[in-house]
């Protein structure tokens, strides 16, 4: 009876999404896959990284027992990490965490619902890959991709299989961002003018892994795999354990942080990309071989949204070796500032009636008004379950039930990433980085940005 009736529920769970869900080329495999509503949801770990052990860890836990999930296999190519995350997942979870050496004996295994993706910036994309063309929904770190190639090939994945895909902007599940986006939308913010974001901090160490370079031997791993299409060089640990200081297996800085950042700027506007960007930086402070730059200047011009509104810029200023490790993101109106380091909307810097009256203006003045702030951004990756990603986490967990879309769609990971490889484009080209619409490319120097 127990069989039938969760066969009944699962049958009864495929036929609502038929009138829920977009058109999509479902395989059979998908269909296999859908979660009943009693079903216990099997989680597997793509990368036993330091964030995931610092957050995806205890903000699961948070949530696993009410969600009825459970974390059942770990897929690492380190064997170091492997057997740590299957011991650590197991004294959890108080059950068997089996060890994979690949993602490739993970998902031939068939044993997992679900996975969360902490891999190398550059491997993000490729894993969204492999996961959903294994039937399997994901939370996928940022940034989502960092060519081109990689992100149009995982954005076709996600929506031919109809996966449930959560990237871990998890600025979209905090309450003052909900609250500063209904404001904008609400129209009651005017028009944005400009946006400055900046991401500071002073550690020599930030990325930096030297107390394990000597204990990373490449018999350890598969380097080959690690390297994935990328282009080839020789093992390196550096790059293995330090491969955000190192291009192009990270863009450093755009990718880390201002994906985040700019993640707000898309979201608060609809809009999917800017027109350009120009950057500037250079390794100014920490010379330790790194490829990425220590300091970056980037500059980006959105819009306009459509004949009646106006275009504005954003400013990115990102420096690590002098700041407190506050990220700041403040929008400008005429009418004054959002300020999501105080999270207050005021009339600071708004046209007052002294200046609008030498040009026979009226005054544009913001009201003074506090929004929601339950959620602390945390910019430490040692975020120890932050509650914007605990939330963050929850949603996906939820959508995985419901079938909904997360609060962060795969959609918002394929247009950061462009934002962010349009960076990168501008950073190593020196040129104006624009996005061809037609070929969905970024350009620079009239060419297509690749590495």
């Amino acid at each position: 009876m127990e069989n039938s009736r969760r066969k009944f529920i699962t049958q009864a769970s495929i036929a609502g999404l038929s009138l829920m869900l977009p058109k999509t080329s479902w395989s059979a495999k998908s269909y296999k896959r859908i979660i009943g509503a009693n079903d216990r949801v099997q989680v597997g770990v793509v990368g036993f990284s330091d964030r995931h052990r610092s957050s995806h860890m205890p903000c699961f836990m948070n949530h696993y027992k009410e969600l009825n999930f459970e974390v059942v296999a770990v897929s690492d190519i380190w064997n170091r990490r492997r057997e740590e995350g299957a011991a650590m997942w197991k004294d959890k979870m108080q059950n068997d965490v089996k060890a994979y050496r690949n993602n490739e004996e993970l998902y031939n295994s068939k044993s997992v619902d679900a996975v969360f993706i902490g891999t190398a910036d550059f491997q993000h994309a490729r894993h969204t890959i492999e996961a959903v063309r294994a039937g399997c929904d994901a939370y996928v770190e940022k940034p989502f991709a960092e060519t081109m190639e990689d992100n149009k090939a995982a954005l076709k994945a996600v929506k031919e299989t109809g996966k449930i895909v959560q990237i871990g902007s998890q600025r979209r599940s905090g309450t003052n961002y909900h609250a500063a986006y209904d404001f904008i939308k609400s129209g009651k913010f005017g028009p944005i003018t400009m946006v400055e974001l900046t991401w500071n901090v002073n550690q020599p160490g930030r990325w930096r892994r030297p107390e394990l370079l000597n204990v990373l031997k490449e018999q350890d791993t598969d380097w080959k795999r690690f390297l994935g299409n990328r282009p080839y060089e020789k093992f390196d640990p550096r790059i293995y354990l330090e491969y955000r200081l190192f291009w192009p297996y990270s863009s450093g800085l755009p990718g880390q942080w201002m994906s985040h950042q700019i993640d707000t700027v898309h979201w608060f506007t609809g809009l999917k990309h800017p027109r350009s960007v120009v950057a500037n930086g250079g390794i100014y402070q920490w010379k330790d071989g790194r490829r990425n730059w220590d300091t970056i200047l980037a500059a980006f011009d959105y819009g306009p949204l459509d004949d009646l509104s106006q275009g504005f810029q954003v400013t990115f200023g990102s420096r690590m070796h002098n700041g407190d490790e506050h990220p700041a993101e403040i929008y400008y109106s005429n009418g004054g500032e959002l300020n999501l380091i105080t999270n207050k909307i005021s009339p600071t810097g708004g046209l007052t009636e002294k200046m609008a009256a030498a040009m026979k203006m009226k005054a544009n003045l913001l009201p003074e008004i506090s929004l929601d702030n339950t959620e602390q951004v945390v910019a430490s990756a040692n975020t120890g379950g932050d509650k914007l990603t605990s939330n963050h986490i929850r949603n996906w967990m939820e959508c995985i039930r419901s079938r909904k879309q997360p609060n962060a769609p795969v959609e918002a990971g394929y247009s950061h990433s462009i934002a962010n490889i349009m960076t990168t484009a501008a950073a190593h080209t020196g040129a104006k980085a624009t996005f061809d619409e037609k070929t969905q490319e970024v350009m620079a120097n009239g060419k297509i940005f690749k590495y």
